[in-house]
């Protein structure tokens, strides 16, 4: 039930692809073999460098243009060619295969992308939007449609120094698809469980003769169910995207998105609570049933959300870089829900937002040192507006009893500077950034206001060989505001923490592959987390420290093989929030986490263009509350993934561009109970997608 009852909405935290022609003056004419070109999703804005399932650069880290071997934090990176590959559904499917990242602790839950990194909840702080802070609010957090994403980024560990309101776990930096600068165009058809059907487009390329315009517009239009009957998944998505580039030294690209889609208000099940000697509940929960707890008559959640922004950048020379990014979005939610002897449910909530963020980037030398200076100011502001409504009514009519309003305007004003040092072999990066918060909040009729303002820093030191060896140590700080949610009689204090990270990166000589370790502990105080009281969230605010260990190893061979694994050991424990709860294991985060896929596609002979992939993933034994009672312990478990594809023209050379897949998550239909913060849900089952596509 996480955010399944309306309760908690009233409480919820809130590569330009570049080609090089070679002429040479030659005497006799030569006859060339037809070369075809396609694009490369990935080599379209510049944003993320890539070959295959090896990102190499990216800017999510630090805002510019590093190599992500001399990035001294942990990345992972989730490329295009995975996507294509993986087809995930949601942003929990596209992320399950990077270290550290816990999945699933909801269980079944299609409304909200919740997910742990390093044993903290991101799901309201650490999700970003190319580059820019998603805004978000209680019960209106932007849903994700991973067909609309040239890649993600996720940086572990506080990036606040540069992003300012953010995660002590991370972020993950959504990357939007943006025009290419040749031609591609696809269209797709997919079917599968739950009587899916779906139709997919994705168009691009120049616009004008002289190739100063560039257009991309993509777009799906899905009906589907799910296991839960009362449960749909049903999606129109349409984002289109300009790149206007007039010289070499000027890009502007705006970025666009609608999607209207419709799922389960509630998606949970009934659950058993222990009875003291009177019968009365103690509040604690002891299982699931496999009772459903809505009603198909009444579960309906509709979402519309749109968003539009830009994108600029002028070089005015080689030394200094102008960037400015902007975005504004809105929401509107109706959520419709029904609870087993309690009555229906109605939540309405409406949010809007504007970010921006403007930066120089100056790249000067001192002596033998270079710099990459980076100095920005960040903006953001954003306004939401809730209404609650319960009542004991005819199934199907909305309750009319309104028992909560809730308004809340926040804004958000940060100042940056940032230096990329290097020396030699040395790199070092020092940054600071300072926050001034101002927050106004009315909850039926009472004010909370809340002024506060927080400096932030990150300090990085990497040693980068000749032979593709980077050792590196970071420390950095966090800042997060908690929008919507009132504690003690007031605002909530902001959330604040700090990591030190110790890690080395490894790029293999001479192969697309590599390996990345590290080692962090990490701390956060005042974090905001749920915690299920008699079937309703409530929060609360602790500290809490994590301690762990990730590895991950990342490759595209010649031969046709491309590999993802990881592991990671996470120690996440409750600091100080009861006497009886100090020093637990904080609720559903397992110590230990792995993952292995493996694709191939076989170069030659009567079956060349098969390809054919296979994922596992494990997931360890974690604590159903933060009690850590034995009675909800979650049990380890594994996940078997799958897929098939073939190109057709292997078959006919007429058919060139169309391929055919079939995609499958959790095959072994693994669908057991799963508890999280005094609830239990179960795991989603096995689903399986075909889907037929022609590219050209």
């Amino acid at each position: 039930m996480k955010l399944s009852y309306a309760l908690l909405a009233s409480t919820a935290l809130v590569l330009i692809s570049n080609e090089a022609l070679a002429q040479s003056a030659v005497s006799t004419p030569i006859r060339l073999d037809e070369v075809t070109v396609e694009a490369d999703q990935n080599e379209a804005g510049g944003v993320l460098g890539a070959s295959g399932y090896v990102a190499t650069s990216g800017r999510s880290a630090t805002k510019t243009d590093t190599p992500l071997l001399e990035t001294p934090q942990s990345v992972s990176i989730v490329t295009q060619q995975q996507i294509e590959d993986r087809k995930p559904q949601t942003l929990l499917d596209a992320v399950a295969y990077t270290p550290g990242s816990r999945v699933g602790g909801y269980g079944f839950d299609p409304r909200y992308d919740a997910f742990w990194i390093r044993g903290i909840d991101v799901t309201y702080t650490g999700v970003f939007r190319d580059g820019l802070r998603q805004v978000n609010s209680p019960n209106g957090l932007f849903r994700l449609e991973p067909y609309g994403l040239e890649g993600i980024s996720i940086l572990r560990g506080p990036a606040a120094s540069i992003y300012g309101a953010s995660s002590t776990g991370g972020i993950v930096d959504l990357i939007s698809k943006r025009p290419t600068f040749i031609p591609f165009h696809e269209v797709e058809v997919q079917t599968g469980s739950y009587g899916r059907l779906q139709g997919n487009f994705d168009l691009s390329g120049p616009v004008n003769s002289d190739n100063t315009l560039f257009y991309r517009l993509t777009g799906l239009v899905r009906e589907a169910g799910t296991q839960l009957d009362a449960v749909p998944d049903d999606r129109v998505f349409i984002a289109p995207a300009f790149t206007w580039k007039p010289t070499d030294a000027t890009t502007l690209t705006i970025l666009g998105e609608y999607m209207d889609s419709t799922t389960g208000g509630s998606a949970a099940y009934v659950n058993n609570y222990e009875l003291d000697e009177n019968g009365v509940s103690t509040g604690r929960v002891i299982g699931a049933t496999r009772v459903y707890e809505g009603d198909a008559r009444y579960n309906d959640y509709r979402q519309k959300q749109g968003r539009i922004g830009y994108e600029f950048e002028h070089r005015f020379s080689d030394m200094f870089t102008l960037r400015q990014r902007m975005r504004f979005s809105a929401l509107g939610t109706n959520q419709e829900y029904y609870s087993l002897g309690a009555g229906s449910g109605l939540v309405r909530e409406n949010n809007w937002g504007i970010v921006s963020d403007t930066h120089l980037e100056s790249r000067v030398r001192t002596g033998a040192v270079d710099h990459t200076i980076l100095t920005g100011l960040d903006v953001s502001r954003l306004s939401y507006r809730n209404r609650l409504a319960f009542g004991v009514v005819p199934i199907g009519t909305d309750p009319d009893f309104v028992y909560q309003r809730d308004e809340q305007t926040q804004t958000l004003t940060g100042i940056y500077v940032q230096d990329q040092l290097k020396w030699q072999n040395w790199r070092l990066t020092l940054g600071g950034r300072h926050d001034w918060l101002t927050s106004e909040y009315e909850s039926n009729g009472a004010e909370f206001d809340r002024d506060d303002s927080k400096f932030t820093g990150r300090a990085a030191l990497s040693y980068v060989t000749e032979f593709g060896l980077a050792p590196y140590v970071s420390y950095g700080t966090s800042f997060t505001p908690n929008p919507g949610t009132v504690l003690n009689g007031g605002v909530a204090e902001p959330t604040t923490g700090e990591q030190i990270e110790l890690g080395v990166k490894y790029d293999l000589p001479n192969v697309n592959a590599s390996l990345r370790a590290a080692v962090f502990d990490l701390r956060q105080d005042d974090a905001v987390i749920y915690q299920v009281v008699d079937g309703l969230n409530r929060q609360i605010q602790l500290d809490l420290r994590s301690r762990g260990f990730e590895i991950e190893g990342v490759a595209s061979l010649a031969e046709g093989l491309n590999v993802l694994a990881s592991y990671s050991y996470t120690d996440a424990r409750i600091l100080e929030l009861t006497p009886e709860t100090e020093g637990n294991q904080l609720t559903s985060v397992p110590n230990h986490m792995a993952s292995l896929w493996l694709d191939y596609t076989i170069q030659e002979g009567p079956a060349r263009g098969l390809g054919i992939a296979g994922g596992v993933r494990y997931v360890g034994s974690s604590f159903g509350d933060n009690l850590n009672r034995a009675v909800i312990e979650n049990d380890p478990r594994t996940y078997l993934d799958a897929a098939i594809r073939y190109d057709l023209e292997n078959i006919n050379p007429s058919l060139k561009g169309v391929r055919l897949q079939v995609n499958a998550t959790n095959l072994l239909d693994e669908d057991g109970q799963v508890c999280t913060s005094n609830y239990c849900y179960f795991d989603e089952g096995r689903k399986v997608i075909a889907s037929l596509r022609y590219r050209w």
